[in-house]
């Protein structure tokens, strides 16, 4: 924290149309932390500021309307964190000159710059995110994508940071990422006790996929339900004989037969369920935790650690060791970004 005490201000910006959460949810997490520093006995951390393209009622996609006390044209607006909210007004203020020109001197200024959701495509129109990684939705990465072929966009992670950027997934990941911020600015108690106030988990990890095995399969599944209780005890048990065969003997069929109704149910081969089991949790262990990448690998199920290495390189583009760089998160304040 500064040595003067004052605030680090955040300065929230959204268009006609926005997202509600992707507002509300990181304005409650910093308005929780400033309330456990009070607690606590230290000053607020943040100044919380409400920006739209005018003053007044912004409506928003579910008909609730916030107020905006500033417009973020104000001359006098300044940020040390800005964070570009989503939504459908969003991705139409993408093309509006006068808007991506003023944030773009947002941007410039402010110390820390972050987008919710599809505020993602605010921030690349202004040219800011060029040769910077980014996500967004999971629905419209290929269109940022698309649009924007300057950037590199992962269309898997709940948040990335890449310098003073902070991009995140849609609505509740920009939670994650809030709760993130905190706890490099404030530590992680002050983010845990934010976390249990506001019933959510501290911290998803930003490298943690926008779908887990479950709900991709899920997605595509004629009858999630029919294996469920296996699906359950597999993900419990990914160190154990996964193979068609001994699956096929848990349930007490045939191994034909098992991988038939397993992928006409789940919409996948069990072989490749198995996969995206195990990948997801190499993914959790490598980004919260100091644990050994050969013990990552046997824990997670991986005949070996040149087998998660492939694995990795086959669905992420990315050795194990590198996402690692890519996403650990060690817990320790930065102080940077709130000076």
């Amino acid at each position: 924290m500064p040595s003067s005490h004052l605030p680090h201000k955040i300065v929230l910006i959204a268009f006609d149309g926005a997202q509600m959460l992707d507002i509300t949810g990181p304005m409650d997490v910093f308005a929780e932390a400033n309330t456990a520093c009070e607690e606590s006995g230290r000053p607020p951390a943040y100044e919380i500021v409400f920006a739209g393209p005018r003053v007044g009622l912004i409506p928003t996609a579910s008909g609730v309307e916030l107020n905006a006390k500033v417009s973020f044209f104000d001359e006098n607006l300044v940020a040390d964190t800005l964070v570009v909210c989503g939504g459908r007004g969003a991705r139409m203020a993408a093309d509006d000159a006068a808007s991506i020109e003023t944030i773009g001197k947002l941007v410039d200024r402010a110390k820390r710059v972050v987008s919710i959701c599809t505020g993602a495509f605010v921030l690349a129109a202004t040219g800011r995110l060029d040769r910077h990684r980014v996500t967004t939705h999971w629905k419209y990465c290929d269109t940022l994508a698309r649009r924007f072929n300057a950037i590199e966009v992962d269309a898997d992670a709940i948040f990335i940071s890449d310098g003073k950027y902070f991009t995140s997934a849609g609505v509740t990941a920009g939670i994650d990422l809030a709760l993130a911020l905190v706890e490099r600015d404030l530590g992680r108690p002050i983010a845990l006790e934010v976390a249990r106030e506001l019933v959510v988990f501290l911290r998803r990890p930003g490298g943690q996929s926008q779908f887990s095995a479950q709900m991709a399969a899920d997605a595509s599944a004629v009858d999630p339900d029919r294996f469920a209780e296996l699906t359950r005890w597999m993900a419990d048990h990914l160190s154990d004989d996964l193979s068609i065969d001994a699956l096929a003997t848990r349930v007490s069929m045939s191994p034909r037969n098992f991988a038939r109704r397993f992928a006409a149910a789940l919409g996948m081969p069990p072989g490749k369920y198995a996969q995206a089991l195990r990948m997801d949790a190499a993914r959790r262990l490598l980004t919260d935790g100091e644990v050994p990448l050969a013990i990552v690998a046997r824990r997670c199920g991986f005949n070996s650690l040149e087998t998660m290495r492939l694995s990795f390189q086959r669905h992420l583009k990315v050795a194990p060791q590198d996402f690692r760089a890519r996403f650990h998160h060690r817990g320790a304040p930065s102080r940077a970004a709130m000076v």
